[in-house]
């Protein structure tokens, strides 16, 4: 009988926090100094991922890795992988006045040493919920050996604004038989004076969004095949793209292209947790209320670990 392996975790957390004004990644909000994605790596061990990659900057490593191997390291392995603008194939260049990062896409690409499994992709700074690692890794464990083999966690329109300000967000269409048709990221999202969702699409009109549509919220499965062909549309973006220096090169350009050439189909799964997370300061309150609430259902022992 063949055993199944354990999917692995790879967690964005090279973002600069530039709207919440700081490393939000690396910010306590549970009662003994837990952050959001120490939240996340639990429930992936509870939910049975092997292995959790961090993929971070060179100037906070070392703090970063004192942190979180000192919490869980003794419950997974734990592996790192440093995101920085240099990191282009052979024959680019950087320009001198670009600050802004590659974006999500090259974020997972530069992993590509430490993955050899299925695996997930989150943000540091999103809570998912405990249903969202389950069903992420039982279709996970189902694509072993497969390619081209994708899947998300949808998450409702609704549930994920914040009433900070306006946020971002990947807006999904999908058949019939529940696999991803495409995913157009929309900007400003936030609710009107009258309760609807407004937005702007990637032309820059403004649209409603329907209250129970289904978004990325960036939980993203993978086969490790992702990578190849990550690597093939990075060169081909750069191509196009590298001489605006505040073009990025997102996982959802990745997957409407993967989708579009017939490579790969997407499962959209669908999970009765509800999102929340940091995009601005004032988001921390509300989250570490949120933290407490789930602790005092039971539903997290307090210290975490």
């Amino acid at each position: 009988m063949r055993v199944m392996s354990k999917p692995t975790l790879l967690i964005l957390a090279a973002g600069m926090g530039s709207r919440y004004g700081g490393l939000k990644q690396l910010d306590s909000i549970g009662p003994t100094g837990e952050t959001i994605m120490d939240y996340s790596v639990y429930d992936a061990i509870k939910a049975g991922f092997g292995k959790v990659v961090f993929v971070i900057r060179n100037s906070f490593k070392k703090e970063f890795e004192e942190r979180v191997c000192k919490r869980y390291g003794h419950l997974i392995e734990i592996a790192f992988a440093s995101q920085e603008l240099d990191m282009v194939p052979k024959g680019f260049s950087v320009d001198k006045e670009r600050i802004k990062p590659w974006g999500t896409g090259h974020a997972v690409l530069v992993a590509a040493k430490e993955v050899d499994k299925p695996f997930a992709v989150i943000n540091a700074d999103d809570y998912y919920g405990q249903e969202s690692f389950k069903v992420m890794a039982n279709y996970l464990k189902s694509t072993e050996g497969k390619k081209g083999a994708f899947s998300m966690v949808g998450f409702k329109a609704g549930n994920t604004l914040s009433e900070a300000g306006t946020v971002s967000r990947g807006i999904c269409t999908y058949n019939q038989d529940g696999f991803l048709l495409s995913v157009e990221e929309h900007h400003k999202l936030k609710r009107t004076s009258t309760g609807t969702i407004q937005g702007e699409n990637s032309k820059g009109e403004v649209v409603e969004i329907p209250e129970n549509s289904f978004v990325s919220m960036n939980m993203w499965g993978f086969t490790p095949d992702l990578f190849e062909q990550s690597k093939k549309l990075f060169i081909e973006f750069l191509k196009n793209s590298a001489q605006n220096n505040k073009s990025e090169f997102y996982i959802p350009f990745i997957v409407n292209a993967l989708l579009e050439s017939k490579y790969a189909n997407c499962k959209v799964l669908s999970t009765p947790d509800s999102w929340f997370g940091v995009t601005y300061k004032q988001d921390k309150e509300v989250v570490t209320q949120k933290i407490k609430s789930l602790i005092n259902q039971g539903v997290y022992p307090a210290p975490l670990f």
